[in-house]
């Protein structure tokens, strides 16, 4: 890779070169990844390096908002890591949740580009399928009332959890029911 491929990735931020090469800024005596969101340097105060301890030998400090000194720091991945786990661990309690996710910081135009990025889909689509998934699981494990499966899955009326479940497996929660557990199917 040559020097101006090097400098192009550094000007587009671009991560997919993080930890093959770091940027060291002369005038700051600042190593950092070539995906760091920190002010562009001028192409003349700009070196770069194999790896990191190459540029602590040069005398060179890891910068404080990369952290190319940390091997997997990606704090974006974090933030939808613990966006996942909010969904995994409260999908069942709608106030709880939306409480958990304001706290995470970050307006939903974001979250939902972050959560997409590293999951393939919408947080609404996830939080959706973890309820689907639920309320399938229960319907065919229990002997619960429909109703209670459907607050127990996060839904706040029986009406909404019908008309949910009849989109997306096309079928009413009792037939489904009736034939993924018992076998029996009709035709209602």
């Amino acid at each position: 890779m040559t020097e101006e491929q090097k400098w192009q990735a550094v000007l587009k931020h671009d991560d997919r070169y993080d930890g093959l090469f770091f940027v060291g800024v002369k005038s700051t005596k600042i190593f950092c990844r070539p995906s760091c969101k920190s002010k562009r340097p001028l192409r003349k105060n700009v070196l770069f390096f194999e790896n990191g301890k190459q540029a602590e030998q040069a005398g060179y400090r890891p910068c404080k908002r990369c952290r190319p000194d940390l091997l997997e720091y990606q704090p974006i991945k974090e933030i939808a890591e613990k966006i996942k786990f909010l969904f995994d661990t409260h999908f069942t309690q709608q106030k709880e949740l939306a409480k958990k996710i304001g706290q995470v910081g970050l307006n939903y135009h974001r979250i939902v580009n972050i959560f997409k990025k590293y999951y393939g889909l919408t947080p609404k689509k996830y939080y959706d399928n973890l309820r689907l998934e639920e309320a399938k699981k229960k319907l065919t494990t229990t002997n619960d009332a429909i109703i209670d499966i459907a607050h127990g899955a996060g839904f706040q009326s029986l009406s909404v959890f019908y008309a949910f479940f009849r989109k997306n497996i096309n079928s009413s929660p009792s037939k489904y029911r009736k034939e993924k557990k018992y076998g029996i199917y009709s035709n209602d």
